[in-house]
Parts: C-alpha cells; sequence; structure tokens
C-alpha cells in the first residue's frame, strides 16, 4: 500500500518501529532537539481531559504521553500495531492499558472515547482517510479528535532549512542514536516531505465528517496540532 508515493504496507512499518523500539524515546528528543516535549503538552491541553473521561491515545508507541493522561487520573488506552513498542510501553507501565491495533480497523465499538488522539502516527497509516473515519466511529457523538503531525513550515527561510535538516542532518543524528536507524528514519523524512499541508489535512478530516476543524501551527509549522469534533446526536423531535 502507497500514500503520495510513499510505500506505507501496515506489516512493513509496524516492523519497521519494532526495530526502533528499544531506544525510539530517546531518539525523538535528540532529532526534535527535545520540541517533541513542547508538542506534547500541547497535544494534552488540545485534548483538554478530565476524570471522567475516556481517551484512546493511538499509534501511543511506548506509551510517553498516555502515561501523563494516566497520572493525571484519566481513563485511558493507547493503541499501536507494533509489537515492539507495545512490549516497551508494557515493562515500563503495566497499569496501562496497551492494546494491539491497526489505525484503519480499530478495536474498539462505536461510540467509545470522549477524546481519540493520534500524534505523529497518521503519517503512518496506508489510507489516512480511512483512519479519520475510523476514529470519528468509536468516538462518542460531541467528542473530539486532536491529530498533531509533521507538517509544512510556514516561512520559506524555515521550510528550506528544515529540508536540509531532514535530508542531511537527520539520517546522521539517527545513526548515533537509534537502535535501527537506516530504514526508519529514511522513512521519517520521506513521509513528512510527502505530508498534506495544514489546510489539505483539514479539508481531508472535513470529508471525513469531522466538524470545526482548526489547526494551530506548533515550531513555526514543523509541526501543526488539528483540533475537530463529532457533531452531537440528532435528537428526534417528539
Amino acid at each position: 500500500m502507497t500514500e503520495g508515493g510513499v510505500d506505507k504496507t501496515p506489516g512493513r512499518i509496524a516492523a519497521m518501529f519494532d526495530a526502533v523500539a528499544a531506544r525510539y524515546d530517546l531518539t525523538n528528543d535528540v532529532l526534535s532537539l527535545w520540541q517533541d516535549r513542547i508538542w506534547r503538552v500541547a497535544t494534552h491541553t488540545a485534548v483538554g481531559a478530565q476524570p471522567g473521561d475516556r481517551v484512546l491515545d493511538l499509534a501511543a508507541g511506548t506509551g510517553t504521553s498516555t502515561a501523563v493522561w494516566a497520572d493525571a487520573g484519566i481513563d485511558v488506552v493507547a493503541c499501536d500495531f507494533s509489537p515492539g513498542m507495545l512490549a516497551v510501553g508494557r515493562r515500563r507501565r503495566p497499569d496501562i492499558a496497551f492494546i494491539a491495533g491497526d489505525a484503519m480497523a480499530l478495536p474498539f465499538a462505536d461510540d467509545t472515547f470522549d477524546a481519540v488522539t493520534i500524534s505523529f502516527g497518521l503519517r503512518n497509516v496506508a489510507d489516512t482517510a480511512r483512519a479519520l473515519r475510523e476514529m470519528y466511529r468509536v468516538t462518542k457523538p460531541g467528542g473530539r479528535i486532536v491529530v498533531t503531525e509533521f507538517s509544512t513550515p510556514v516561512l520559506p527561510p524555515l521550510r528550506l532549512a528544515y529540508d536540509a535538516y531532514l535530508t542531511y542532518v537527520m539520517p546522521l543524528v539517527a545513526k548515533l542514536t537509534a537502535s535501527s536507524p537506516d530504514s526508519a528514519y529514511s522513512y521519517l523524512a520521506e513521509s513528512i516531505t510527502n505530508w498534506p499541508t495544514q489546510r489539505e489535512l483539514a479539508r481531508i478530516m472535513h470529508q471525513c465528517s469531522w466538524r470545526g476543524i482548526k489547526w494551530r501551527n506548533l515550531s513555526g509549522g514543523i509541526v501543526a496540532l488539528h483540533r475537530a469534533t463529532k457533531p452531537p446526536a440528532v435528537r428526534p423531535v417528539t
């Protein structure tokens, strides 16, 4: 399966993340210059989960983001399709529910979650629209989605510098920090380059029935945070 010319066959992507699971969080810190911590805070703030809410953290990886919700007393489920990532997460946080699942066919009933979030994972799904429709299906009416993903820098000089970083700097850093850098971080640069712009992703979300779509640029648009809601259920007129 390909999207935007990038091979996103689920088995291939899962195996690739299995290979980097052991040092995944360290590599993310270094490659993002520790900006990933700021992006996580922005995501948690946008989700706005409160005790009593049920949250799905999709593409949760090792559960780094999931743990923040769990520590705040939120009923949260971590879902990922990489067994290697899930294994690392379960060892670290046996108190969190780590569920194996594909974003294109989520193993949850309709209208299950108050909020669904996916950070740096939607880009890895073979069919973006199908995944967004699945997230819509499992979200309760009136519930919300937050998508945090690499995007398009808004200023041309930053865009040029970012392209150079992806092409030349990131592969070198990955070799020093990642447990299996070659395929995973070459793919990372390719998938970012071919990902839709902020406005294009908002259009796809709208086509998948999400409403009230807004986005916020982080780090100059290197990352964009999209928010939307599932319309409340229509009450029958009596």
